[in-house]
Order: structure tokens, then sequence, then C-alpha cells
């Protein structure tokens, strides 16, 4: 059964993973803001879809206000019509005031009708505008999002090869680091947008923050007897024989 890894040995491999994860982040820069753009502009497309839909039910409800309110002056009219008639043949006076009153009411239900169609157009017509809007939004989201999803494509095309090795290559690296020195290092790589986790020491400071590494901390890191974290940033610090190890079996 083989021992536990010595620190050194521990300490390569976790700048081995860190060489591996920042090529990786090297073809992810390449993409740019582009993944978040295309879900962006996905997003959207699908917000201003369901405007859309929801735009043309209210103009169809409008529309189908303004049908019943037409239908309803149609049948007033013919009322009106038929109460006129009526008119020359009443018999008593009971009778006329009857037909006045109805006739004035079909009148009255006229002009409410007319009224409400009037409002309904207007309330269709800035809804219509709207609907252009949306419709000219849409159309102009869409081309965006073809070209988007064309450039994130072209790019994906070239480094998809290299980003699978990779990534192979770091699924590998992770299997003989210990799982609490993995969940470190992964905790310190989400603290940074550079993703670094696993630093050497330049010019007597933390290549990660760039601030001073005391000497007997920078000669305790040459020793590799222990894992030490930079104290400003939290970050894995080793020596430059650990990174010229790891270049030489890179």
């Amino acid at each position: 059964m083989a021992g536990e890894p010595s620190v050194e040995e521990k300490l390569r491999n976790l700048y081995g993973l860190q060489s591996i994860d920042s090529k990786i982040d090297e073809l992810e820069v390449l993409k740019g803001e582009l993944p978040i753009e295309v879900s962006d502009l996905e997003d959207e497309i699908q917000g201003l879809d369901t405007r859309i839909k929801r735009l043309n039910g209210q103009i169809e409800d409008f529309d189908a206000d303004i049908s019943k309110h037409q239908a309803n002056i149609k049948e007033a009219e013919a009322l009106i019509e038929r109460y006129t008639t009526q008119l020359d043949n009443v018999k008593n006076n009971r009778e006329y005031d009857a037909l006045t009153k109805e006739l004035e009411m079909q009148r009255l239900e006229i002009q409410l009708s007319e009224k409400r169609i009037g409002q309904a157009q207007k309330d269709r017509g800035m809804k219509s505008e709207t609907l252009e809007a949306a419709d000219k939004r849409m159309e102009s989201k869409l081309k965006d999002l073809e070209t988007k999803r064309k450039e994130l494509e072209e790019i994906q095309k070239k480094t998809e090869k290299e980003e699978e090795k990779l990534r192979k290559a770091s699924e590998k690296a992770r299997e003989v680091i210990e799982g609490r020195l993995i969940r470190a290092y992964d905790k310190i790589r989400e603290s940074y947008r550079n993703g670094l986790a696993v630093v050497t020491v330049e010019r007597n400071s933390c290549g990660g923050c760039f601030n001073q590494i005391p000497p007997q901390i920078q000669l305790e890191i040459a020793m590799r007897k222990k894992i030490i974290a930079c104290e400003h940033c939290g970050r894995i610090l080793v020596d430059d024989f650990i990174a010229a190890k790891e270049e030489e079996t890179a």
C-alpha cells in the first residue's frame, strides 16, 4: 500500500492542477462575455415573447368587446325602427308612453355602446403601438442572438478539443489530491476572478495579491515541510522549485 504523499508532492500536485485549470480559464476568457450575453438575450427574448402573446390577447379582447357593442347598436337600431313603426298604430297614451320610453332606452343604449367602442378603440390603439414596439425589439434581439451564437460557436469549434483534453487532465489531477485540499483549492479559486488558488512567490511577494512575504515565511515555503497560505489573500504559496519541477513534467 502506497504511503501518504509528502508535502512537496502535495504542493506539486496542487500547482499542476492550478496550471491546467488556468489554461482552461484562458480558453474561457477567449469566449469573453459571449456565454452570458447569449443567456441574457435568450431570457430577454423569452420575456418579450410572453409579453407579445399577452398584448395580442388583450387586442383580441378589445376586438371582441368592440364587436359585441357593435352588435348591441345594430340590435338597438332594429328595435328603434320597430318601435317607431308601432308608434303609428298606438291606441292610447299608455302604449305611446311605453313605446317612447323604449325608444329613449334604445337611444341611450346606442350612445353607451358608442362610448364604449370609442374607449375600446383608443385602448386598442395604445396596445397596438406597444405591440409594434415589442415586435421591433424582438426582431432586433433575435438578430443579436443569432450573431452572438455564431460568434460563440466559432470560438467553441476552435477550442473544444483542447478544452476537453484539459478538463480530462484536470479531473485526473484531482484524483491524486486529498479531498480536504481540493475543497480548499476550489473555495479559493471561486473567491478570485482570475481563479488563482496556488501561486509562486515572486520578488518576495505573493504572486496573487502581490503583498510582501516575510523572509522567515519564504524560508518555510522553500523548505516544503508544510502547506503555507498567504496571510493576506489565503492563496497557497509555492516556491520556484515546485514551479520548475511541474514545468519539467508538464
